[in-house]
């Protein structure tokens, strides 16, 4: 277990580094000028060339990437991520106030989905050629063909400006004080958005799991537990669940990933205040602090999906947890 523990720390640890490399190469390469973007082009005109030096050099704009980016890591190794150039604040204070929001929708969409998707599969599997079947793979390639943000607007048109059920974006009432919002309030504006990912998430893990269902009902042991007498479904409960969870599992970590991205394009389409909507800002703005500091946070998020996956599967399937040890 310590092998396992020091091997994956190295491995995040190169990965961040990595991450945040790239991120700061494409920032350098962007054609965004984080002088004229900051402070808008009609300042910018009226602005001296003096002023605009000077201003040059108070963000870095003419230091060498190298070096910024030499400086950036070692302020990030001392605890100091930085100053966000487009919020005028510290980066961790931006990312402390917008990774409570996307972790929360996140994590709806990530449960909702992954349950949905497993239902959805196992049912269109155990009803293989049915008309069941035939329902749930059409929704599930729609789906899978349908970008997030049209799928947004669309939700957006119907439930918030035509039926008005749900708020046309925000996290929280407009114009109220952050201690007098309710949870019922958040949770409201949180539906759109979170139905949003949920739906688009769903397609994938049903598949997935349709295919290992229908290999699983062919498999040898469970034509010996229906011809015990056990009713399909109870052979699927007692002896296929185990087998069909595990590929579940490695399906749902892994679309965090996914997720994250659609979060991106969601909260976008409904003014939602979370890292997706921070990185587009940084990146039109070119905040490399903020960028890194989000690319960063995103690649641990999902580095640390992948490992609970990888320590769940000893759990589901004890055979894996006694490979491990006999290595």
């Amino acid at each position: 277990m310590g092998k396992f523990v020091v091997k994956h720390i190295v491995r995040l640890t190169l990965l961040l580094l990595a991450v945040s490399a790239i991120a700061f190469g494409l920032i350098a390469a962007s054609p965004v000028d984080p002088v004229q973007a900051n402070v808008g082009q009609a300042a910018w005109v009226s602005m001296s060339e003096a002023k605009r030096a000077q201003l040059a050099e108070y963000w870095g704009v003419n230091t060498p990437i190298w070096e910024r980016y030499v400086n950036w890591l070692g302020a990030v190794l001392h605890g100091d991520l930085g100053t966000s150039l487009r919020y005028n604040a510290p980066v961790a204070d931006v990312i402390a106030w917008r990774a409570g929001n996307t972790l929360a929708l996140m994590a709806v969409a990530w449960v909702v989905s992954g349950v949905l998707g497993f239902a959805l599969g196992v049912v269109a599997g155990v009803k293989r050629g049915g008309v069941v079947d035939k329902v749930v793979k059409a929704y599930c390639f729609v789906l899978a063909s349908t970008p997030a943000f049209w799928l947004g607007l669309l939700f957006l048109m119907v439930f918030a400006v035509g039926l008005g059920w749900f708020p046309i974006g925000f996290s929280v009432p407009i114009g109220k004080a952050a201690a007098d919002v309710t949870f019922a309030e958040v949770a409201h504006h949180m539906v759109l958005p979170a139905i949003t990912l949920s739906v688009v998430g769903v397609a994938q893990i049903a598949l997935h799991t349709r295919e290992k269902t229908i290999d699983v009902m062919e498999s040898d042991y469970m034509r010996f537990a229906r011809a015990r007498g056990l009713t399909t479904w109870q052979a699927v409960r007692r002896h296929g669940l185990r087998n069909l969870a595990l590929p579940a599992i490695t399906l749902q970590f892994a679309s965090i990933s996914e997720i994250f991205g659609g979060s991106v394009l969601v909260e976008q389409v409904f003014s939602y205040p979370g890292l997706g909507q921070a990185a587009v800002t940084a990146a039109l703005g070119g905040d490399a602090a903020l960028l890194c500091a989000i690319a960063v946070f995103s690649a641990a998020l999902v580095f640390g999906g992948n490992l609970i996956a990888n320590i769940l599967y000893g759990v589901i399937d004890p055979r894996i947890r006694k490979g491990e040890v006999s290595r």
